[in-house]
Order: structure tokens, then C-alpha cells, then sequence
């Protein structure tokens, strides 16, 4: 089985890993390159823990960019109940971390109340 090379507007991972945050900024996804001008302290608290880190981060930081040096690493993400462990991949560059640990469940109801149809008085209340 033939696998095929990752390609990110025409560069390899290791050429994206070696280029600067500036040079990144040139060919991300306009919104991107505006979050990149604009980081936060805490943005930038975030990205040297993740660089050094050798366990998953845990962060609630949602709004993150992802760049080519969190590329294999576990980070785990707050979706506004529990931390949701996420792997890092080369498609992933250049979206944010909120889009890849959801917030909303799916709604599953069991049967309905009573009262609920004129059908649901002959249910037993058990």
C-alpha cells in the first residue's frame, strides 16, 4: 500500500516545522494569519508548554491556532464539561482546537412522559 506524502500548500511537514512564525503567516488561510499577528500572552504560554512538554497538555483554550510544531502531540482540550484527549495531525494546521472537541451531545430521549400523548396514559408508570 502506497501512502501519500502530506503536502501543505506544496511544502513538506519538516519544511513547515523549520519556517519562522512570519513565514508560516504568508501561507495560512487569511484568519489564520490574523490570529497568528494577534496572540494573546497565554496563546504564546500555551505554545512554549506544548513544545516542552512530554505528556498532553490539558488547556481551555479553544480559540489556539494549530501550527507544524504540535504536529504528534496529545493535547487535551475542554469542552466546557470534561478534557477531550486529542492527536494532533498534519491536516489539522492551521485550524483551531475548539473545532476538534465538540460542545453540544447528541439529544437521546428514552420514552415519552406521561401526559405527554393521548396514547402515553396506557404506559405503565413504572
Amino acid at each position: 500500500m502506497v501512502f501519500k506524502e502530506f503536502l501543505f500548500k506544496g511544502r513538506k511537514l519538516d519544511e513547515l516545522k523549520r519556517m519562522s512564525i512570519a513565514e508560516l503567516s504568508l501561507i495560512l488561510p487569511s484568519d489564520a494569519r490574523r490570529k497568528i499577528k494577534r496572540l494573546t500572552d497565554a496563546e504564546k504560554k500555551l505554545m512554549d508548554k506544548i513544545q516542552n512538554a512530554k505528556k498532553p497538555v490539558k488547556t481551555h483554550n479553544r480559540s489556539m491556532l494549530i501550527l507544524p510544531f504540535m504536529v504528534g502531540k496529545i493535547i487535551s482540550i475542554h469542552d466546557g464539561h470534561q478534557y477531550q484527549p486529542v492527536i494532533i495531525t498534519e491536516e489539522m494546521i492551521g485550524r483551531k482546537f475548539g473545532e476538534y472537541a465538540l460542545t453540544r451531545r447528541r439529544v437521546m430521549h428514552s420514552a415519552p412522559g406521561i401526559g405527554a400523548t393521548k396514547s402515553s396514559s396506557s404506559l405503565s408508570v413504572k
